[in-house]
């Protein structure tokens, strides 16, 4: 943690920025290791201190290492402002994407400073590049995840819901170590399959359906990602034409993903091989997103999107077909990107099965 609290204080220095209120959990998980709900860091030009009420002071103290645990259990904007004055500070920064209004209002009204600085993505512009033991953490996620993928394909079955589908993966990834679900899992079969985020719903998969399964876990605070579409039965050739055109889209951009490229470049990869087939009308969201303590973080790979990958990014590459009252396709691995390309940390399998 040392490590990436003295990252923050450089980002803070190039800023201008002497005291920095951080408010967002997933930032305060990255920097003080805390995995409780109520918390908050200030940084100072050389303290770092843990903000908390009583319920987590021992949580905080085991932690929450290299830093001083500073109790306000009540009223928080009254007693901040006397911590503050205690400290002698007079300018803060404050994370303004997470501060909603009447926090900000108050903090304006109560804290006595000559002037509050918002901060859009300080910090998450460090979580960008994963270190060591993030990676580690991902790769754990994501082996939870293919694991996960391996149940289904002996579960499913003619006659089952959707929902019981995602319910019994939830509880077969929970049983291999995953602290949460990912995110509301997609099970889309049929006609449903069409729906980008068609979240598990009662429908019965039947005999001839594609099912298109969105879903990942949480291990130690980050996520995975992954997505398969599988066939009950025997499909159309419509069907299995789709599915080539992905998965040859897919694998496109895994042999040509690397540091150095745009974000629109890569998302190009695949946009352009799904157009040359006659389906640029049917791919209409991103090629993927950043991936590490929230399931959707920077970078944006799509056509609107800004900057560049870098080695120590992990990014989703999950290219789509979606055609309205027939049916789609997605399919979608986890990257770890690298001077020279990429490293697919899924390792379920990708060709088209058949139960």
């Amino acid at each position: 943690m040392e490590q990436r609290l003295n990252k923050v204080r450089e980002k803070m220095q190039e800023n201008q920025i002497d005291n920095f209120l951080v408010t967002k959990k997933e930032n305060i998980r990255y920097l003080s290791n805390f995995t409780g709900t109520t918390g908050r860091i200030l940084l100072t030009e050389k303290d770092n201190f843990f903000i908390t009420d009583f319920r987590y002071l021992d949580q905080a103290s085991k932690e929450c290492q290299g830093f001083s645990i500073k109790e306000i259990s009540s009223n928080f904007v009254d007693n901040f402002a006397e911590f503050l004055q205690s400290l002698n500070i007079k300018k803060m920064a404050f994370e303004s994407k997470d501060i909603n209004y009447k926090s900000y209002a108050d903090f304006k009204e109560k804290l006595n400073l000559a002037e509050l600085q918002p901060q859009e993505a300080l910090l998450e512009e460090l979580r960008l590049i994963k270190d060591k033991s993030e990676l580690k953490k991902i790769r754990k996620a994501v082996a939870i995840a293919d694991q996960g993928f391996e149940f289904l394909l002996d579960f499913i079955q003619s006659g089952r819901r959707e929902k019981e589908i995602a319910l019994e993966l939830e509880f077969f990834m929970r049983k291999q170590g995953a602290e949460a679900k990912a995110f509301d899992f997609i099970v889309a079969s049929d006609k449903r399959g069409a729906l980008p985020h068609g979240v598990a719903s009662n429908k019965v998969i039947e005999k001839g359906a594609f099912i298109t399964i969105d879903f990942g876990c949480v291990y130690q605070g980050y996520h995975s990602d992954i997505t398969r579409t599988i066939a009950l039965g025997e499909v159309s050739d419509k069907h299995k034409e789709i599915y080539s055109v992905v998965l040859n889209a897919q694998q496109k951009v895994i042999s040509e993903i690397k540091a150095g490229l745009s974000c629109v470049e890569a998302d190009k990869i695949a946009r352009d091989y799904i157009a040359a087939a006659g389906y640029e009308d049917n791919f209409g969201h991103g090629l993927g997103h950043g991936l590490g303590l929230e399931i959707h973080e920077g970078p944006r790979l799509s056509p609107t999107s800004d900057g560049i990958l870098k080695a120590g990014m992990v990014v989703t590459d999950e290219p789509g077909i979606y055609i309205s009252e027939f049916g789609g396709v997605r399919i979608e691995d986890d990257l770890l990107i690298t001077e020279e390309g990429c490293e697919v940390l899924n390792s379920a399998p990708k060709e088209l099965i058949v139960l």
